[in-house]
């Protein structure tokens, strides 16, 4: 008997425009600006509201190019299917290339970052202690295959969101009656000409769009949402203008409470919105903050440490790494334990040998490659190969690749040439690979996972 194709099993369409807006924000998170707060304030001497607004900008014109590469791809949903189908294999290699180095750094600052979190609490308990104790974590709950549920972390997102409005509601009380702000105080954050440097400012830009990371996720969600072509891209162009003005408010009046006197000491800087919360409401507040990003960034490490492994895993089984190894599943738990073990091991090492803004510059160096990647396959597209008319084929996309390239540009130079180095690597292993499988298929990314 066949099966009606009508009736075989899919994808019912059931999402709103609200639900991939609030999916967003919970991919992001709430509190996404608190944890690199220091570092960029540490970088752009102060100016943190500003390198988010600029961010945003950034993120806005990418968001649009996001949500029109998804109208061609519904179902693919990632960057390097976008640049390699649209512009070049091998450019759409390179892209899934960066991509992996994000997915390897992301585990690595959330580990240091909690590591720090955990010495707020327990000062005594030295850095490499937690550090190991951290990494060991991540990789056990993804061995056993422990992973947060959707509605898990829609809750968490709510708490997240609960603690920002009872932070901004002391910092309102602050700011009223005791740091009491007068006159020209009130747009230091903005720009304090005492401080202000271009060149400064642009490269805390550079770290401060790691806010954004991650509203690209709502791509994935073309086939579940109701009116794809239209929604994805306003989801995604929402997601970004929400959590910007959110985060920005949020920046703002910690940079009112404690205005920019010089760098966060080395001890501080990578928990300094913390800091400011002791600041502002005491001990209570200060712990209540530190333990919801402290969980926040656990469980930010274990989907990072797993989205790795399953992009290594996929990478296996498309063949670019080693497929035997890479492309293998426990037989237990159906997992990709040697990737897992793998992207353990480099976390690890990752944690000594990084600094928390060495690895949010160097996995922005990766972001901003698909970044301008994906505004470059749109502007081909849509311009030139497409009978489809949008609003400015030309102008959105190309605004998007030249503010992208220019705060490329504005990273570290040591990031920049370390980003170059790993994909001097990934080039070298996909030559390499081509030059010994003699007549076998191109290596592929591949994302779906069973």
């Amino acid at each position: 008997m066949q099966t009606n194709e009508a009736e075989a099993p899919h994808l019912k369409r059931a999402l709103k425009l609200w639900h991939l807006i609030v999916y967003g924000i919970v991919i992001i998170q709430p509190t996404a600006p608190m944890g690199i707060y220091g570092v960029v304030n540490n970088v752009a001497r102060g100016h943190v509201v500003s390198t988010i607004l600029i961010a945003m900008v950034a993120m806005l014109f990418t968001a649009v190019s996001y949500g029109r590469m998804a109208r061609i791809y519904p179902s693919a949903g990632s960057a390097y299917t976008y640049v390699g189908r649209e512009i070049n294999p091998i450019a759409g290699y390179v892209v899934g290339w960066s991509m992996l180095m994000d997915y390897l750094l992301n585990p690595i600052i959330c580990a240091i970052w909690c590591s720090a979190a955990a010495r707020n609490v327990l000062p005594s308990i030295p850095y490499v202690a937690w550090a190991v104790a951290f990494v060991i974590l991540f990789m056990l709950l993804n061995l056993r295959g422990v992973q947060a549920s959707g509605r898990v972390n829609a809750i968490l997102a709510l708490v997240m969101s609960l603690v920002v409005v009872v932070f901004l509601a002391y910092a309102i009380r602050y700011l009223a009656l005791v740091a009491r702000p007068v006159g020209g105080q009130w747009l230091t954050p903005f720009y304090d000409p005492s401080t202000f440097s271009p060149s400064l400012l642009f490269r805390g830009t550079s770290i401060a769009v790691l806010t954004y990371i991650g509203f690209d996720g709502i791509s994935t969600m073309s086939e579940e949402v109701e009116n794809p072509r239209r929604n994805i891209m306003l989801a995604t162009v929402f997601t970004c203008l929400i959590i910007g003005i959110l985060s920005a408010v949020e920046v703002y009046v910690a940079q009112l409470a404690w205005p920019y006197r010089g760098p966060f000491p080395e001890a501080l800087v990578d928990t300094a919105y913390v800091h400011v919360a002791r600041r502002i409401g005491g001990t209570l507040l200060f712990q209540l903050l530190n333990a919801t990003l402290l969980i926040a960034n656990m469980g930010s490490g274990v989907a990072a440490q797993f989205g790795a492994a399953r992009l290594l895993y996929g990478m296996g089984r498309g063949n670019a790494l080693p497929q035997r190894f890479f492309g293998a599943l426990s037989p237990k738990t159906a997992i990709p334990r040697n990737n897992v073990l793998v992207v353990s091991a480099i976390t690890l090492v990752g944690v000594f040998l990084l600094t928390y803004e060495r690895g949010a510059e160097l996995l922005n160096f990766g972001a901003f490659i698909a970044f301008m990647a994906v505004n470059a396959a749109a502007l081909l597209h849509y311009r030139f190969r497409s009978r489809e008319k949008v609003f400015l084929p030309l102008g959105i996309p190309l605004a998007g690749l030249l503010v992208s390239a220019f705060i490329w540009l504005n990273l570290a130079h040591s990031a920049q040439i370390l980003g170059f180095i790993w994909i001097l690597l990934g080039l070298a292993i996909y030559w390499l690979r081509r030059g010994t499988r003699s007549g076998a298929a191109e290596p592929s990314f591949d994302e779906q996972v069973p």
